[in-house]
């Protein structure tokens, strides 16, 4: 029997083949999979939408798990509480959007056109566009291995944080502790949007930022704007085979921040003291621009590149190994450490590879 390949399994196209590969595609499933596979010994690694893993060409050696569970349910919905509705983790992310906006349902619609699916969402805490999961989340149900029971989050529970929470806590090596089942989110009910924090979402809506516009509105612009980055994943397109942004925007002390030029954005970072840089500035000021590793004499012989549309993504321009990939990415963190002394943090997990 032909191995299954994680490049099968994964926006960016590579990584090598799983010891063994399982689909699950009810919660039962996902339980009872991950059960076998820990009672066997073997490695756990958990694959939903496949756009924030990055795996070695070496492949996986233990069990894969595909999460496929579909559909979501509302629980409750009135015009005081706004909705509340349970989404099966393997459900697509912009599925539920776009159902979202057409159903006056609030608060989401700035995270239109994120790859993936919704039971990965609470793990990085997602965000874009200024908004983030973690202010609509009420509550994730999950698979605790350790306690072999399931283990019901409320928000609070959950300890988000700038991409950041107990369940990526407590992953190691891609393999979870927790692993999601479902996913809770209580939304306002309305055709307007959460307020627009972004300046430049803001800028395109027309709106001062802090202001609301038409929720449908928001997610057409944040789709046009995502996709002129190459972020809004398209089979035509050579950018879009890649984890999205490689790199955090890294949160940093304000007298590091201080030692930057003037014209280098910063942003709250919501803790006292400390300052949150654009990741992307960094690496184009470093010298790193649009397309950097297209040269066929370059660090991947031009298999892998920055993206041609934002300096945040490494794509994979059609014969990409994984190796390929890391190389770009290890050259430009490098590249921004010697010029800035600023670290940069991989944002997808990297699974058999360092930086």
């Amino acid at each position: 029997m032909t191995p299954t390949l994680l490049s099968s399994l994964t926006t960016s196209a590579v990584g090598g083949p799983a010891g063994k590969f399982v689909e699950a595609g009810t919660e039962a499933e996902i339980i009872d999979a991950v059960r076998s596979a820990d009672a066997a010994g073997e490695q756990v690694l958990i694959v939903g939408g496949g756009s924030n893993l990055l795996v070695s060409d070496d492949g996986f050696p233990g069990t894969v798990i595909r999460i496929a569970s579909q559909g979501f349910a509302v629980n409750a919905e009135d015009s005081c509480g706004g909705v509340a509705v349970v989404v099966q983790a393997g459900h697509n992310w912009d599925n539920l959007v776009e159902h979202a906006v057409r159903h006056a349902w609030s608060g989401i619609e700035a995270l239109s056109g994120i790859p993936g699916s919704t039971g990965a969402t609470p793990v990085q805490n997602v965000g874009a566009y200024g908004a983030d999961v973690s202010q609509t989340i009420a509550a994730v149900r999950t698979w605790d291995r350790e306690r072999n029971a399931v283990q019901t989050f409320t928000n609070s529970e959950l300890k988000f944080g700038y991409r950041d929470s107990i369940l990526k806590q407590t992953t190691v090596n891609g393999s979870p502790r927790y692993v999601v089942l479902t996913v809770e989110f209580q939304l306002p009910l309305g055709r307007m949007s959460a307020p627009v924090r972004y300046a430049e979402l803001a800028r395109s809506l027309g709106v001062e930022a802090g202001q609301r516009a038409y929720a449908n509105d928001v997610r057409r612009e944040v789709l046009r704007l995502r996709a002129s980055k190459g972020m809004v994943w398209d089979a035509a397109d050579r950018d879009t085979y890649s984890t999205g942004s490689f790199f955090t925007n890294p949160i940093v002390a304000a007298d590091v921040a201080d030692k930057l030029p003037e014209s280098a954005p910063r942003y709250p970072a919501g803790q006292d003291g400390l300052v949150k840089l654009s990741a992307a500035w960094l690496i184009d000021q470093a010298g790193f621009g649009k397309g950097f590793g297209l040269e066929p004499d370059g660090v991947a012989g031009g298999r892998a590149s920055l993206s041609t549309k934002h300096t945040l993504a490494v794509s994979n321009r059609g014969s990409a190994s994984a190796a390929d990939m890391v190389a770009v990415a290890r050259e430009v963190r490098a590249g921004v450490e010697r010029r800035f002394g600023i670290s940069l943090h991989p944002e997808p997990l990297l699974i058999g590879l360092e930086l």
